[in-house]
């Protein structure tokens, strides 16, 4: 199991470092190549859009195919040669191009998430809890080393050659892929492709065990990148499987408002990559500090997923939702203020503090709120719509950067953390009942 788990996290760490850096390498190149980073929002949606039905798919698939290698290996290639192909040439080519290749970008990169419901296996049920708070470090270390390193390369280079180390990382984890001992989803923890335990192991029957501890320890699954989980319940087609899971969203009071609030708000975050590196250029610091920007909003959201794993519990979610919903906006507003990329960076770790609250307590909310046979669905179509809004903000921002700025960017991306804040809080207000003449 140890060594399983090794070889597990070094690929999907370094698979899900290309990942999380892919946005900041793609602004920074279309920066340096264009003169037009906001270019690059079109791509950004263009990734993004299609996880809204691929995540789903490919995470129910996953769960019921016996020998996952077949699947994983081949669509792990696919991603790597479509992230290397789109940092290839975007800003270098026609855009309705290089908009096809971020659409298969869109379509295999949910494999990088959807690895985690591999982990029960080949991990034995009691020791998944560990398990699962490792994966959710795995995110925690790639949403802060993949942006680092574009900006990284970017700074020493060029932006031209921002998506070198993230290119790098993805073949390096497609490279690992194969040692992870693929099993069916009937064999016991412990046991290969082939059914047969390693030795000395005595072959268990073992379930996913729930990981609200280890998810609320960070971002996991960013996003889930908020998708990848599809439980038993969401194995009978794509329409059931996202109908299903709107009833449930739709009908619930707590439900219906966590899923506006924070829809509303990533409606607004889709935007933060492009917007970072116009924000460091309009101080006066590189494009790169973009970059910078991001992983120190990465930072204070693990800071804050920390802080939340410990102190958080299911009774608070309601106010933490909209209190860090709150907070995360007038960190971002403050940015508008920044005289230098120093104090731009502090801001942008405020509002990654107070975003990580933020996560854990969305899936706080749901877990307590779901009924148990639902949870697969609401955690999957939950994350879609917020998948959804991200890549229409990606749009909105490249379509209206050139008339508002940075500044006019920063100060709505806050305005859509108010709105949302605002929405929930109105939505989660009980209904006062009427009186009775």
């Amino acid at each position: 199991m140890i060594r399983g788990l090794a070889f597990h996290l070094t690929a999907a760490t370094l698979l899900r470092v290309s990942a999380e850096g892919v946005a900041t390498a793609l602004v920074l190149t279309v920066q340096a190549r264009t003169g037009h980073a906001a270019t690059a929002g079109y791509l950004q949606t263009a990734m993004t859009l299609p996880y809204v039905v691929s995540g789903p798919v490919i995470g129910n698939a996953l769960d019921r195919l016996a020998r996952p290698r077949r699947a994983v290996v081949p669509m792990a290639l696919c991603y790597a040669a479509a992230t290397g192909l789109l940092l290839t040439m975007a800003g270098a080519s026609p855009l309705s191009a290089a908009l096809c290749v971020a659409a298969v970008i869109g379509c295999t990169e949910p494999i990088v998430v959807a690895l985690t419901s591999l982990l029960p296996r080949f991990v034995p049920a009691d020791r998944l809890s560990r398990a699962y708070g490792l994966e959710a470090s795995s995110y925690n270390v790639a949403a802060i080393v993949g942006p680092g390193l574009a900006a990284g390369v970017a700074s020493l280079a060029g932006g031209r050659y921002a998506g070198a180390a993230i290119v790098a990382s993805a073949v390096l984890g497609l490279c690992a892929l194969p040692l992870l001992p693929f099993a069916g989803p009937d064999a016991a923890p412990g046991q290969d492709a082939s059914g047969t335990a390693p030795a000395g192991r005595t072959a268990e029957a073992g379930q996913a065990a729930e990981a609200g501890r280890a998810v609320e320890a960070g971002k996991g699954a960013i996003a889930e990148r908020d998708i990848g989980e599809v439980t038993e319940d969401a194995r009978s087609g794509l329409a059931e499987m996202i109908a299903g899971g709107l009833v449930v969203l739709a009908r619930g009071r707590v439900l219906r408002a966590v899923t506006v609030a924070t829809t509303l708000a990533w409606l607004g975050f889709g935007g933060v990559a492009v917007t970072a590196v116009l924000l460091a250029q309009h101080v006066g610091a590189p494009a790169s500090a973009g970059g910078r920007l991001l992983v120190a909003m990465a930072v204070g959201s693990l800071l804050g997923s920390l802080a939340s794993s410990r102190f958080l519990t299911p009774r608070h979610g309601e106010p933490v939702l909209v209190g860090g919903l709150v907070a995360f906006g007038a960190a971002l507003a403050a940015v508008a203020a920044a005289p230098s990329a120093g104090w731009a960076m502090a801001a942008f770790c405020a509002a990654g503090l107070a975003e990580g609250p933020v996560f854990a307590a969305t899936l706080m909310l749901r877990q307590r709120e779901a009924p148990p046979d639902r949870l697969g669905q609401v955690n999957t179509t939950g994350g879609s719509l917020k998948i959804g809004a991200s890549a229409l903000g990606a749009a909105l921002t490249a379509a209206c950067a050139d008339a508002v700025g940075p500044v006019g960017l920063v100060l709505a991306i806050a305005a859509l953390q108010f709105a949302g804040a605002a929405s929930g809080w109105i939505l989660l207000r009980p209904r006062r009942p009427r009186s009775v003449p």
